[in-house]
């Protein structure tokens, strides 16, 4: 069973309870906007024992002392407790929340914990993660977007050394050295994506230790860093089966990193660039390496020519190249903005394959708005034109008639 609701501004604490009653089978609730609070929380996790998946975004009915310029104080809100779905809970989801450490108890006490998504919760997150070091949990994905979370909160995942997927999006206090404890001890990580923000403080320090250390790296997603060649080869040479590799919005990602990845990574299927000073010859150098790849995806980077897609066509014609070389917009990966970091937030718009000399897409774009132009400009002039004929006809017809 299964429950979603979305502004239910109605839906009170009774209500959830008396729900929780008589719906001990859901294994599924998911809230957005409502107006109930941890009450209402408590009393489906005390009586829905086989609940699997939570998800919570702008719950409006949790609140603290915070009271405000409120004639009487709010009382506080109790601490969410894991209740009789300890044991069953697998996936905790909370975005936008303002105070997200209420769930504290209930991440830490869910027995058998595999999924935590924490997205744009506001408060130290530190503290919550480090109650996580004291117990013992079967965690296998973590996502951290836009936290108060620092590299002591990543010292403290680096004990979930079951880990497989994680996110760190736009977190600016978590440098190298957090990721670095992560990759020493979490070996089994499959996927990682990273959006630096463009601090600067994950590099190739960090990413090198990631390439030494998990060697069962499936996917890659960098956004907003700045790698070179030193941490990519360290990752191409050790992660044997590196399948899809993302590189976003990356100043020091140049033709010779590209060469660096078509040299090394042999298992690559899937490769997206975007806003990157690359050029035809770096996409030259994917079309001679990596045996395996099937799809190339490049957005936004200026360097780039259309002229390469008639050259890929020949050289692979299995290839499939999504080339978009005229927009220019922010990147944002965040995956609650994108839609999920799956796709990566990444998919860019199909062009087909057509000779060089074919018009690009932007140019289609201009003849047709310069159609519309020279139509709308015509149609405007001949209606100046037979407003000013009614005019003169008028006028003439008044003189002739008042001689």
């Amino acid at each position: 069973m299964r429950l979603k609701l979305r502004g239910c501004r109605e839906v009170t604490d009774l209500g959830m309870a008396a729900f929780a009653q008589n719906c001990k089978n859901l294994k599924k609730l998911s809230c957005g906007s409502c107006d109930f609070g941890t009450k209402g929380l408590n009393a489906v996790l005390e009586n829905c024992s086989l609940l699997e998946e939570l998800s919570i975004k702008r719950l409006r009915g949790i609140n603290d002392n915070g009271g405000g310029e409120a004639a009487e104080p709010i009382p506080a809100a109790e601490p969410i407790s894991p209740g009789y779905a300890a044991k069953s809970l697998k996936s905790i989801c909370l975005k936008e929340l303002y105070n997200g450490q209420l769930f504290g108890p209930l991440i830490i006490g869910s027995e058998n914990l595999r999924v935590l998504k924490l997205i744009k919760c506001l408060g130290d997150w530190d503290k919550v993660l480090k109650l996580m070091a004291k117990s013992d949990n079967q965690l296998v994905e973590i996502h951290l977007e836009r936290l108060q979370v620092s590299d002591i909160g990543l010292s403290v995942i680096s004990s979930c050394v079951n880990l497989e997927i994680l996110h760190i999006v736009k977190t600016p206090e978590c440098s190298n050295l957090g990721l670095m404890s992560i990759a020493e001890r979490c070996k089994l990580l499959r996927k990682v994506h990273i959006d630096g923000w463009r601090t600067n403080r994950i590099g190739d320090e960090g990413l090198a230790a990631l390439g030494n250390n998990c060697s069962n790296l499936q996917e890659l997603v960098l956004i907003g860093v700045n790698p070179t060649a030193l941490s990519l080869e360290v990752i191409a040479s050790n992660c044997r089966n590196l399948e899809r590799l993302a590189l976003c919005s990356s100043e020091t990602i140049r033709d010779a990193e590209i060469t660096c990845i078509a040299t090394k990574c042999l298992a690559l299927k899937k490769f997206c660039i975007k806003s990157c000073p690359i050029s035809d010859n770096g996409l030259e150098a994917l079309a001679w390496g990596c045996p395996n790849l099937v799809k190339i995806k490049v957005k936004k980077c200026r360097e780039v020519t259309l002229e390469i897609l008639e050259w890929l066509k020949v050289r692979r014609e299995s290839l499939v190249v999504n080339l978009d070389v005229d927009e220019v917009e922010a990147v944002d990966a965040s995956a609650s903005e994108a839609g999920g970091a799956q796709e990566d937030g990444l998919e860019l718009p199909v062009i087909e394959n057509r000779p060089a000399n074919a018009n690009a897409p932007a140019a289609r774009s201009n003849n047709r708005y310069s159609l519309f132009k020279s139509k709308f400009g015509l149609l405007l002039g001949r209606n100046i034109a037979a407003c000013a004929l009614r005019r003169w006809s008028s006028s003439n017809g008044n003189s002739s008639s008042n001689p």
